[in-house]
Formats: C-alpha cells, structure tokens, sequence
C-alpha cells in the first residue's frame, strides 16, 4: 500500500494536514480516477478514528445526508469536488481536499513505484523506463507496470535477440527478421502494453495488431497466427 506521504501533492497539501484533522466538521477528499482516493480516505479515517464513505458522489442525496449527520466527523471519498455534485448545499459543511495526478507532482512518481514494488515484492532498483511519465491511470498505471516488470521484464531483453540471416542476400528475408526482432523488442520494452509499444515503434494499434499476427507476441504467449508477407510467399 503507498503511503499516504507518497501520494502526489503531498509535499504541498501535507504540510497543513494536522491542521486539516483539527478541524471540526467532515473532510471531503476527491480527485481524478487512479489519484490514490480510496487509500487516502482509510488513511485519514484511521489518523482521526472516524468512519469514511468512499464514492460519496455516487450516494444519493437523502443517504448522504443520514450519514453526514451520524458521522460529523466523517471522511468522504469523491471523484468531483463538493460544488460539482448535485446537492452542493448539502456539503456545505464539508472542508474539500484535492488530491493531485502524477502529472501535477512528477517527482511523486518515483516514490510511488518503489512503494508499489516493496508491497509487490520486487526488488529495487527499478528499470528507467518505468518511471517515465505520461502515467495514464496514475496510481493503477504504476502498479500496472511494476506488476508487468514482475511478471513479464525477469528475462534479459539479450534472451530475444535474433541474428538477421544476412548469409542470405534476401533483402525481404532479412526485413521479416528485422520486423520480428523490432516489434518483440518493443513489446517487452513496453512490458506488454501493447499502445506503448506501438508509439516506440511509430505506427498504428491496427498495424501493430498486423505484426503480431503475423510473429506472435512473446510476452503473452502467442504464437504467429498470419501467413508469411507475400515478398517471403515468392521465395519458396
């Protein structure tokens, strides 16, 4: 579980945090999908021994408004800030917390991943190319890709090297190969995110669904399922 200081944002909004507890009156914490919501409510609801309601916009108004005045203390858990759902006076009461993505806060990036990796159990350090932003998904993104490092990036990308047949002089033997030995070394580069590795390699999702059929995906463990390109189909 990352903890509640790695968060991103924390560096700016945690230096007020005793004082947020302090104060009388619910906390309302929201932010994008994958901002770390849900772990961030249980972590306050713990700091203040109080019950929290995670989804709160999802409740409806009567329900909300039952459970605000049984718990006056309460955490609530959101993805809209209190003013953007449907009963904004209900909420008046409530102190907002914004949590921020990783894009707001990329040097929180880091910290996140290794605390993903220690609850993984995946050793330190990580690969660059992990903590490389854009991190679409935030905290879920992260947690993919160390899960996918775990899973998938154990073998050495050496394992996947193919020697080109260049004794050959068959300008369309030689591509085939160069094609396969690109796209499985983006796929394993990528840790199987297949639009990741489709940007490395400058070409479509659709063209890159095209060469996996036509090689196979090693990370997945699929086998090539298309025939051969025409220039090799002449050859033979």
């Amino acid at each position: 579980m990352i903890p509640l200081e790695a968060l991103p944002g924390f560096s700016s909004w945690g230096r007020h945090l005793q004082e947020l507890l302090a104060q009388p009156g619910p906390i309302w914490v929201h932010g994008a999908p994958g901002t770390g919501v849900s772990l961030a409510i249980q972590e306050l609801a713990h700091r203040r021994d109080t019950p929290l309601l995670d989804d709160a916009d999802a409740t409806s108004p009567t329900a909300l408004a039952t459970w605000l005045q049984q718990h006056p203390q309460g955490i609530l858990g959101a993805h809209c800030a209190p003013e953007d759902t449907e009963n904004p006076a209900l909420l008046r009461t409530c102190i907002a917390l914004r949590l921020w993505s990783l894009d707001e806060d990329p040097q929180a990036l880091i910290p996140c991943l290794e605390a993903i990796a220690g609850e993984l159990e995946v050793p330190l350090p990580l690969p660059a190319a992990l903590g490389v932003l854009p991190c679409p998904g935030n905290l879920l993104e992260a947690h993919n890709r160390v899960l996918r490092w775990k899973l998938l990036g154990q073998a050495h990308e050496g394992s996947l090297a193919q020697h080109l047949p260049l004794e050959t002089d068959s300008v369309a033997a030689n591509l085939h190969a160069l094609e396969r030995l690109l796209l499985h070394r983006a796929l394993r580069r990528s840790y199987g995110n297949r639009m990741e590795a489709a940007r490395r390699m400058g070409i479509s999702r659709r063209q890159l669904y095209l060469l996996i059929d036509r090689h196979g995906d090693p990370i997945r463990g699929s086998l090539p399922v298309a025939p051969p390109p025409k220039r090799l189909r002449k050859r033979e």
